[in-house]
């Protein structure tokens, strides 16, 4: 059985499908990457999808598609992407463990590779799903 790379809260979810529904009848979703850039080093990528890229790895939640370009994979292993909407400020969050440090406005991240090793040792230490 594989995992997703990434999971969606209720609230990323519930943006994505609003998005697609706005976007007119050719949008599929919204691929998540990483671009070098910003104060950090690094910063999230969310592009509209209209043709999905097979290459891509796709989470879906409620009907919400996300792709994640492949390039992104190994920074974003165990991420959680949330939506957040403030008086300052809506938009998305990602709560991610391979995150080493953030500006400090938060728009630009440090990440580094997650560790393929520890992700498995803890897959099997978790407990068999019936």
């Amino acid at each position: 059985m594989g995992f997703a790379v990434m999971s969606m809260t209720d609230g990323a979810a519930a943006r994505v499908k609003a998005i697609v529904e706005n976007s007119g009848p050719g949008a599929k979703g919204v691929r998540v990457g990483i671009k070098k850039g910003g104060c950090a080093g690094m910063e999230y990528t969310i592009d509209l999808v209209t043709e999905p890229n097979t290459k891509d790895d796709l989470v879906e939640r409620d009907g919400a598609k996300v792709w994640v370009e492949p390039s992104a994979v190994l920074y974003l292993l165990g991420t959680e992407m949330g939506f957040e909407q403030t008086t300052l400020r809506s938009g998305f969050t990602f709560t991610n463990p391979n995150q080493t440090s953030a500006c400090g406005c938060g728009e630009s991240v440090e990440l580094k590779p997650a560790d393929l090793a520890a992700l498995a040792a803890q897959r099997q230490n978790e407990p068999a799903h019936s």
